[in-house]
Protein backbone atom coordinates (compact mmCIF):
# COMPACT_ATOMS: atom_id res chain seq x y z
CA UNK A 1 0.00 0.00 0.00
CA UNK A 2 1.25 3.68 -1.19
CA UNK A 3 2.31 5.62 1.97
CA UNK A 4 0.65 8.87 2.32
CA UNK A 5 3.68 10.05 5.37
CA UNK A 6 6.37 7.98 6.74
CA UNK A 7 7.88 8.90 9.83
CA UNK A 8 11.68 7.86 9.89
CA UNK A 9 13.31 7.60 13.64
CA UNK A 10 11.42 10.96 14.46
CA UNK A 11 11.97 11.81 18.27
CA UNK A 12 10.25 14.51 20.18
CA UNK A 13 10.65 16.17 23.33
CA UNK A 14 9.61 18.83 25.40
CA UNK A 15 11.76 20.39 28.05
CA UNK A 16 14.24 18.10 27.31
CA UNK A 17 11.77 15.20 28.79
CA UNK A 18 11.28 12.71 25.58
CA UNK A 19 7.72 12.27 23.93
CA UNK A 20 7.85 10.18 21.26
CA UNK A 21 10.97 7.81 20.89
CA UNK A 22 12.54 6.39 17.59
CA UNK A 23 9.04 6.04 15.84
CA UNK A 24 9.51 4.98 12.34
CA UNK A 25 6.04 3.61 10.66
CA UNK A 26 4.01 4.50 7.00
CA UNK A 27 0.69 5.67 6.89
CA UNK A 28 -1.54 4.45 4.46
CA UNK A 29 -2.61 6.45 1.82
CA UNK A 30 -6.51 6.82 1.64
CA UNK A 31 -7.01 4.80 4.80
CA UNK A 32 -8.79 5.15 7.79
CA UNK A 33 -5.90 4.78 11.08
CA UNK A 34 -6.27 5.29 15.11
CA UNK A 35 -3.52 6.12 17.34
CA UNK A 36 -4.28 4.27 20.05
CA UNK A 37 -2.34 4.22 23.36
CA UNK A 38 -2.07 5.05 27.45
CA UNK A 39 -2.62 8.45 28.61
CA UNK A 40 0.41 10.25 28.05
CA UNK A 41 1.79 8.04 25.69
CA UNK A 42 2.90 10.60 22.85
CA UNK A 43 -0.40 9.93 20.56
CA UNK A 44 -1.63 13.79 20.20
CA UNK A 45 2.36 15.00 20.07
CA UNK A 46 2.98 12.41 17.23
CA UNK A 47 0.08 13.51 15.52
CA UNK A 48 1.16 17.68 16.06
CA UNK A 49 4.95 16.63 14.81
CA UNK A 50 3.22 15.06 11.34
CA UNK A 51 1.52 18.42 11.41
CA UNK A 52 4.07 20.46 11.77
CA UNK A 53 3.45 21.95 15.30
CA UNK A 54 5.80 20.41 17.14
CA UNK A 55 9.85 19.76 15.99
CA UNK A 56 10.98 16.60 15.91
CA UNK A 57 14.69 16.49 17.43
CA UNK A 58 15.62 13.42 15.67
CA UNK A 59 14.23 11.75 12.56
CA UNK A 60 12.25 13.16 9.87
CA UNK A 61 8.95 13.28 8.27
CA UNK A 62 7.92 12.54 4.52
CA UNK A 63 5.09 12.89 2.52
CA UNK A 64 6.14 10.86 -0.85
CA UNK A 65 3.51 12.41 -2.98
CA UNK A 66 1.63 15.74 -0.89
CA UNK A 67 2.23 19.00 0.61
CA UNK A 68 1.48 20.11 3.80
CA UNK A 69 -1.16 22.56 2.02
CA UNK A 70 -3.06 19.31 1.39
CA UNK A 71 -2.99 18.60 5.44
CA UNK A 72 -6.25 19.45 7.44
CA UNK A 73 -5.23 19.36 11.42
CA UNK A 74 -8.23 19.07 14.24
CA UNK A 75 -6.63 19.85 17.70
CA UNK A 76 -8.42 18.93 20.69
CA UNK A 77 -11.50 21.49 21.76
CA UNK A 78 -9.12 22.47 24.99
CA UNK A 79 -6.91 23.92 22.51
CA UNK A 80 -9.14 26.28 20.23
CA UNK A 81 -10.25 29.50 21.69
CA UNK A 82 -14.33 29.82 22.09
CA UNK A 83 -14.38 33.44 22.93
CA UNK A 84 -13.07 34.59 19.28
CA UNK A 85 -16.37 36.89 18.58
CA UNK A 86 -17.23 35.28 14.70
CA UNK A 87 -20.23 33.43 13.52
CA UNK A 88 -20.41 30.00 12.54
CA UNK A 89 -20.65 30.73 8.61
CA UNK A 90 -17.33 33.15 8.65
CA UNK A 91 -14.96 30.34 10.98
CA UNK A 92 -16.06 27.56 8.67
CA UNK A 93 -15.19 30.42 5.74
CA UNK A 94 -11.63 29.64 7.30
CA UNK A 95 -11.35 26.46 5.60
CA UNK A 96 -10.68 28.32 2.32
CA UNK A 97 -8.29 30.39 3.99
CA UNK A 98 -5.55 29.38 1.21
CA UNK A 99 -7.62 30.50 -1.63
CA UNK A 100 -8.90 33.32 -0.08
CA UNK A 101 -6.05 35.06 1.67
CA UNK A 102 -5.61 37.23 4.90
CA UNK A 103 -7.39 40.17 2.89
CA UNK A 104 -9.19 38.63 0.55
CA UNK A 105 -13.01 38.41 0.55
CA UNK A 106 -15.30 35.09 0.12
CA UNK A 107 -16.43 34.78 -3.02
CA UNK A 108 -19.88 33.23 -4.19
CA UNK A 109 -18.51 29.99 -4.67
CA UNK A 110 -16.44 29.97 -1.29
CA UNK A 111 -19.87 30.78 0.60
CA UNK A 112 -22.06 28.29 -1.02
CA UNK A 113 -19.53 25.62 -0.21
CA UNK A 114 -19.84 26.67 3.55
CA UNK A 115 -23.23 26.78 3.63
CA UNK A 116 -23.44 23.33 1.90
CA UNK A 117 -20.84 22.29 4.98
CA UNK A 118 -22.75 23.94 7.30
CA UNK A 119 -25.32 21.99 6.34
CA UNK A 120 -24.15 18.60 5.89
CA UNK A 121 -22.96 18.51 9.49
CA UNK A 122 -26.54 19.36 10.85
CA UNK A 123 -26.06 22.59 11.04
CA UNK A 124 -28.32 24.45 9.15
CA UNK A 125 -30.05 27.77 10.40
CA UNK A 126 -26.62 28.10 12.74
CA UNK A 127 -24.60 30.32 10.00
CA UNK A 128 -25.01 33.65 12.23
CA UNK A 129 -24.84 32.74 16.00
CA UNK A 130 -21.54 32.93 17.64
CA UNK A 131 -19.03 30.11 18.61
CA UNK A 132 -19.21 31.53 22.02
CA UNK A 133 -22.99 30.38 22.29
CA UNK A 134 -22.75 26.86 20.71
CA UNK A 135 -22.12 23.25 22.47
CA UNK A 136 -19.53 21.10 22.65
CA UNK A 137 -21.12 19.63 20.14
CA UNK A 138 -22.63 22.29 18.13
CA UNK A 139 -18.84 23.59 18.10
CA UNK A 140 -17.56 20.31 16.79
CA UNK A 141 -19.72 20.05 14.05
CA UNK A 142 -18.68 23.51 13.26
CA UNK A 143 -15.28 22.29 12.98
CA UNK A 144 -15.75 19.45 10.67
CA UNK A 145 -17.69 21.57 8.44
CA UNK A 146 -14.49 23.82 8.21
CA UNK A 147 -12.27 20.76 7.20
CA UNK A 148 -14.99 19.68 4.98
CA UNK A 149 -14.39 22.86 2.91
CA UNK A 150 -10.87 22.82 3.00
CA UNK A 151 -11.43 19.62 1.34
CA UNK A 152 -7.74 18.22 2.10
CA UNK A 153 -6.32 14.84 1.49
CA UNK A 154 -4.72 14.02 4.37
CA UNK A 155 -6.98 14.90 7.19
CA UNK A 156 -5.47 14.39 11.05
CA UNK A 157 -7.92 14.39 14.25
CA UNK A 158 -7.11 14.87 17.72
CA UNK A 159 -9.42 13.31 19.49
CA UNK A 160 -12.57 14.69 17.69
CA UNK A 161 -15.19 12.53 19.76
CA UNK A 162 -14.16 13.44 23.90
CA UNK A 163 -16.93 15.22 25.61
CA UNK A 164 -19.46 15.33 23.30
CA UNK A 165 -23.21 13.59 22.76
CA UNK A 166 -23.25 9.94 20.99
CA UNK A 167 -25.56 11.63 18.34
CA UNK A 168 -22.84 14.26 17.24
CA UNK A 169 -20.13 11.07 17.53
CA UNK A 170 -22.20 9.21 15.73
CA UNK A 171 -22.85 11.96 12.84
CA UNK A 172 -19.46 13.07 12.56
CA UNK A 173 -18.38 9.16 12.22
CA UNK A 174 -20.37 8.87 9.35
CA UNK A 175 -18.34 11.91 7.69
CA UNK A 176 -15.15 9.74 8.58
CA UNK A 177 -16.51 6.59 6.79
CA UNK A 178 -17.48 9.34 4.25
CA UNK A 179 -13.96 10.28 4.03
CA UNK A 180 -12.56 6.73 3.94
CA UNK A 181 -15.12 5.94 0.84
CA UNK A 182 -13.50 9.13 -0.88
CA UNK A 183 -9.97 7.19 -0.53
CA UNK A 184 -8.91 10.09 1.91
CA UNK A 185 -5.97 9.34 4.10
CA UNK A 186 -7.33 9.98 8.10
CA UNK A 187 -5.77 9.87 10.85
CA UNK A 188 -7.23 10.05 14.37
CA UNK A 189 -6.24 10.25 18.00
CA UNK A 190 -8.96 8.17 19.83
CA UNK A 191 -8.96 6.27 23.13
CA UNK A 192 -12.29 4.11 22.22
CA UNK A 193 -11.18 0.89 20.75
CA UNK A 194 -15.18 0.04 20.12
CA UNK A 195 -14.98 3.26 18.00
CA UNK A 196 -11.26 2.45 16.66
CA UNK A 197 -12.70 -1.30 15.64
CA UNK A 198 -15.92 -0.26 14.09
CA UNK A 199 -14.22 2.49 11.35
CA UNK A 200 -10.49 1.92 11.47
CA UNK A 201 -8.82 -0.17 9.82
CA UNK A 202 -5.73 0.49 10.51
CA UNK A 203 -3.74 1.52 14.11
CA UNK A 204 -0.88 2.20 15.50
CA UNK A 205 -0.55 1.60 19.21
CA UNK A 206 1.75 4.17 20.79
CA UNK A 207 3.84 3.88 24.72
CA UNK A 208 6.08 6.65 23.62
CA UNK A 209 7.62 4.12 21.43
CA UNK A 210 5.66 2.41 18.61
CA UNK A 211 4.47 -0.70 20.24
CA UNK A 212 2.43 -1.96 17.13
CA UNK A 213 1.13 -0.78 14.01
CA UNK A 214 -0.75 -2.72 10.31
CA UNK A 215 -4.28 -3.66 10.26
CA UNK A 216 -6.63 -2.84 13.62
CA UNK A 217 -6.95 -6.26 14.84
CA UNK A 218 -2.94 -7.50 14.13
CA UNK A 219 -2.05 -3.82 16.07
CA UNK A 220 -4.66 -4.10 19.05
CA UNK A 221 -4.01 -7.40 20.01
CA UNK A 222 -4.66 -8.27 23.92
CA UNK A 223 -0.69 -9.03 24.41
CA UNK A 224 -0.21 -5.44 22.31
CA UNK A 225 -2.09 -3.70 24.68
CA UNK A 226 -0.97 -5.51 27.87
CA UNK A 227 2.42 -4.79 26.83
CA UNK A 228 1.87 -0.90 26.00
CA UNK A 229 -0.12 -0.85 29.72
CA UNK A 230 3.17 -1.90 31.51
CA UNK A 231 5.76 0.20 29.58
CA UNK A 232 2.84 3.09 30.31
CA UNK A 233 2.98 1.99 34.10
CA UNK A 234 7.14 2.13 34.62
CA UNK A 235 7.47 5.33 32.31
CA UNK A 236 10.01 7.58 34.37
CA UNK A 237 9.02 10.68 33.56
CA UNK A 238 12.54 12.46 34.46
CA UNK A 239 14.37 10.69 31.98
CA UNK A 240 16.62 13.01 29.99
CA UNK A 241 16.26 12.75 25.88
CA UNK A 242 17.60 10.33 24.56
CA UNK A 243 20.85 10.91 21.87
CA UNK A 244 21.04 10.39 18.50
CA UNK A 245 22.01 7.89 17.50
CA UNK A 246 25.26 7.17 14.93
CA UNK A 247 23.41 6.30 12.10
CA UNK A 248 21.54 9.81 12.34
Amino acid sequence: MTAALRLVDVTVAYDRHPAVHHVSVEIPEGACTAIVGPNGAGKSTLLKAMVGLVRAVQGRIEFPRRTRAKIAYLPQQSDVDRTFPISVLDMVLLGRWHGIGAFGAAGAADIDGAMHAIDAVGLRGFEQRPLSTLSAGQFQRALFARMLLQDAEIILLDEPFNAIDARTTADLLALVRRWREDRRTVVCVLHDLDQVRANFPHALLMARELIAAGPTEQALTPANLLRARAMAESWDDTAGICHPSAAA
